[in-house]
């Protein structure tokens, strides 16, 4: 499509569109591929105005961990309330939904890429949408925040480490790819059993 036939997009749709763009990226050739270069020719854009959003490839990959992050925070406290309103309280919903977003949703090795690159703050949209969550989720005066915190730590943290060498560390030590979530949701299982 020539520049003069391109569709003229609102800086918000463009953004919208770049992060798409992204994220298919992300997901399709891994971290090293979400650079603005990439982007734009998948968008038909320029490199120009994608740095005009973005300011950097460090920025657009920031602003994909970000909406990376609230999206998933958004299911999983969707998901945290639908395990409070059912009978049986089983929480793997929740564990599926967050191992999902750091291995197959590729946040896991995003976040770790730019932090093996010099990103220092690339955690940060994924901590404070995780921060946000727990906040949210504590209202709730059935909730002991400081378990919650707990549990959020060591769920995020396992996610984490399973989407970076899960499957390798459990062929080395002879156990089931899933085993990691497995003990997420029996650890879980057992914290709500205890306060329920």
């Amino acid at each position: 499509m020539s520049a003069t036939g391109r569709k003229r997009l609102s800086p918000e749709e463009s953004r919208d569109a770049a992060l798409e763009a992204a994220r298919a990226l992300l997901l399709e050739t891994g971290p090293q591929a979400v650079t603005l270069k990439a982007v734009a020719a998948r968008i038909g854009r320029t490199h120009a105005n994608l740095l005009h959003h973005f300011g950097s490839a460090a920025g657009l990959q920031k602003a994909l961990v970000a909406s990376i992050a609230d999206t998933v925070t958004a299911e999983i406290g969707a998901a945290v309330l639908r395990t409070r309103t059912h009978e049986d309280h089983d929480p793997r919903e929740v564990v599926d939904l967050t191992f999902d977003a750091f291995g197959k949703g590729g946040a896991g090795a995003l976040a770790s890429w730019m932090i093996l690159n010099g990103n220092e703050d690339a955690l940060d949209p994924i901590l404070e949408a995780i921060h946000r969550l727990v906040d949210e989720i504590s209202v709730d005066a059935e909730v002991d925040p400081q378990l919650l915190r707990e549990e959020t730590l060591q769920l995020t943290l396992m996610a984490l480490g399973d989407a970076l060498l899960g499957g390798p560390m459990a062929r080395a030590i002879d156990l089931p790819r899933d085993r990691a979530r497995e003990i997420a949701v029996a650890q879980l299982r057992h914290s709500v059993a205890k306060t329920g």
